[in-house]
């Protein structure tokens, strides 16, 4: 399974066929700069469909009115948050209620990448 990294000042991407996963730096706070810098990136990679894994080892927080945008990129049909944290799940919740595809929340990185396969496989 290849595997691409993009760091950036905020994240560092790790790139897979199907699904990218993110991991955001202790402390940021995820706005629509950095939200538009992500879409930039990510959409420059993928040419096909693809999953959005965010895993959520380090503690940020997230402005939601992010998720109408990050909606409306085209091949992205689903975005999946990782974390064991209970907090990090809850907020995940909230998140969930702003974005209108497939978003689902998991405690291990290999659920949410099964799930990205199998979404990206059935189209």
């Amino acid at each position: 399974m290849q595997e691409t990294v993009v760091k950036l000042k905020f994240c560092t991407l790790s790139f897979y066929d199907g699904y990218v996963v993110a991991k955001i730096n202790e402390g940021v706070h995820l706005d629509q700069e950095h939200n538009a810098t992500l879409i930039e990136v990510v959409e420059e990679y993928y040419n096909k469909p693809f999953v959005y894994i965010t895993h959520r080892v380090h503690s940020y927080s997230v402005d939601p009115s992010v998720y109408p945008r990050t909606t409306k990129v085209k091949l992205l049909k689903g975005f999946a948050v990782v974390s064991e944290k209970y907090q990090a799940k809850i907020n995940a919740q909230i998140e969930q209620m702003f974005f209108e595809k497939p978003f689902e929340i998991f405690t291990k990185l290999d659920d949410a990448i099964k799930w990205a396969n199998d979404i990206i496989t059935k189209g």
